[in-house]
């Protein structure tokens, strides 16, 4: 899932990391060789 916009928060499902998007590019982000899962309401 691509990063869209500034203010978006997801998560590693493996070892629990959580970032907030300062900075939107349109890449995706992988933590632990996983896609990072986007937490709802962000």
């Amino acid at each position: 899932m691509a990063v869209q916009e500034i203010g978006e928060k997801y998560r590693c499902n493996v070892c629990g990391n959580e970032v907030t998007v300062t900075k939107a590019g349109g890449g995706e982000l992988v933590c632990c060789n996983q896609p990072m899962e986007r937490l709802s309401g962000s």
